[in-house]
């Protein structure tokens, strides 16, 4: 009988952006790309790629510089694997499947949204946006990285965009409304409060920020005898 897989609206981890267990790590060395990963992970989003130690990184892994480098051939290649292998699938978990079966796209994007900020620690409003922070940091300066936020701030958008147009058709969502600018105004508003709570270093005014998105979210459900 197949593993049943978590579900990433209701079940609860110890941190926002939990990655789930690792479905090939089915040997020694794909647990040990797999340490790497996380702890790259780890480090990039407490001190940004540039500044990222790999001497801390294996430190914290316990794995030797050669077997780091026999999985990643250079500390950008291991950048770009945190965000393909890491950062593409936690999206995927976490926000487009669920968008993708959601039979409310409202009402499931507002618990997307609670179940988000209920998860959110005190030290994940300092570190901010892993991926919104590596936008900033690095799709300026490098190419490479710049495609692939690009493609899953693209993914994101597209997966919120069709949601809605879903919720158009099933009359669940005003007729009005241009799902992809309105997508364009949820994930920007999202990482906005997010940046504005990062530089503030407060919780609440996350909270503030966020009880306005879902306003925003009510609005874009059919008014009552209209």
């Amino acid at each position: 009988m197949a593993s049943r897989q978590p579900d990433p609206v209701t079940a609860v981890h110890p941190r926002w952006w939990h990655f789930w267990q690792c479905e090939r790590c089915d040997s020694p060395a794909a647990e040990t790309r797999q340490r790497l990963l996380e702890a790259a992970f780890e480090e990039i989003h407490r001190v940004g790629f540039q500044a990222a130690s790999l001497h801390r990184i294996l430190r914290r892994t316990g794995v030797t510089k050669g077997a780091l480098y026999h999985h990643f051939p250079s500390k950008l290649a291991l950048g770009y694997a945190v965000v393909d292998e890491l950062l593409g699938p936690y999206l995927e978990q976490r926000w487009l499947m669920p968008l993708r079966s959601a039979t409310d796209p409202v009402e499931k994007l507002k618990l997307l949204l609670k179940k988000s900020a209920q998860l959110m620690k005190d030290e994940d409003v300092m570190l901010g946006c892993p991926l919104n922070n590596l936008a900033q940091e690095m799709a300026p300066v490098d190419e490479g990285f710049r495609t692939r936020i690009q493609g899953l701030f693209d993914a994101w958008r597209y997966g919120i965009s069709a949601a809605l147009s879903r919720g158009q058709a099933s009359g669940q969502v005003r007729p009005d409304c241009d799902p992809g600018q309105a997508a364009s105004v949820i994930l920007a508003t999202l990482e906005g409060c997010i940046g504005l709570a990062k530089t503030a270093q407060s919780m609440d005014l996350l909270r503030e920020c966020g009880a306005g998105l879902l306003e925003y979210l009510d609005n874009l459900k059919p008014q009552q005898g209209a």
